[in-house]
């Protein structure tokens, strides 16, 4: 089981080739929004809580520019410690207007294994100067050329939450490019409608459903294995996340959330 692994594919929502519209503007979040997740795993026939996530969005500033700042931080409970421990660690900084990624950072800590990536983003240059390292893998350093559209693993959540659904079909694919571990992976979304669902939380919620294309690793077999479940109001807020891994499955239920730029609607 990895907490943190789910985190990384919460982000795989959506995205259009054109440079126009990969980078949009912002229209659903604002400074000081938080939410939070409580993450729950298949014990067998029996369902147990064994991890939780936190999203934070800030402004600042970024090498004289006014800059977003969105972090996340993914941990196993200490209850669960003994049979998996993770501690994740995410943050990116991107360009306030078109929304872009200017630097990433991740670093996961996940059993025994580790993960160590950084990227900056030189759009005068078009090339991404990379840093990855991890257990089985020495520090590398290279410089990659940007591909259209591509987004790292938070700016890719952010791009997400902007779009408008209105504007597409169900079972409609959308292509998303994202960089993992110095690597481009061309992978994509498909919307599935909208659906009113129930939360851990007992309240019910109005909801845009997706399906994401996963990629093959240690956790996940390749294929349409994740369903997302975001807010139908202007928010875009992910409301329930559900993903079958090698071994069973793992489920993430919105647990708070503050600092909305809208009021959230999207209860019935």
């Amino acid at each position: 089981m990895k907490i943190g692994g789910l985190i990384l594919l919460i982000v795989l929502l959506w995205a259009f080739r054109s440079e126009a519209q990969c980078y949009s503007n912002n229209t659903t979040f604002k400074n000081g929004e938080r939410i939070s997740y409580n993450i729950w795993y298949q014990w067998g026939p029996v369902w147990v809580e064994a991890g939780t996530a936190r999203f934070h969005s800030d402004s600042m500033m970024y090498n004289n520019q006014p800059a977003y700042r969105i972090r996340s931080w993914g941990n196993s409970l200490e209850s669960w410690d003994w049979f998996f421990k993770v501690r994740d660690f995410y943050e990116v900084y991107m360009q306030i207007s078109p929304l872009k990624p200017l630097e990433f950072s991740r670093k996961n800590m996940e059993g025994g294994f580790f993960v160590d990536n950084h990227y900056v983003f030189d759009y005068q240059k078009n090339v991404i100067y990379s840093k990855t390292e991890n257990t089985d893998k020495k520090a590398r350093q290279d410089t990659l050329a940007i591909k259209s559209c591509t987004h790292d693993l938070l700016s890719a959540i952010i791009y997400t939450r902007n779009l408008d659904y209105s504007k597409v079909q169900v079972n409609q694919k959308i292509p998303v490019q994202i960089i993992i571990d110095a690597e481009f992976y061309p992978l994509y979304l498909r919307y599935l409608g909208k659906e009113t669902i129930k939360g851990k939380d007992k309240k019910t919620y109005k909801c845009i459903k997706l399906s994401v294309m996963l990629v093959e690793g240690t956790m996940f077999n390749a294929g349409e294995n994740m369903t997302v479940w975001v807010t139908d109001d202007n928010n875009h807020v992910p409301v329930l996340i559900e993903a079958k891994i090698l071994v069973g499955s793992v489920k993430a239920y919105l647990n708070e959330y503050s600092g909305l730029r809208y009021p959230f609607e999207a209860i019935k």
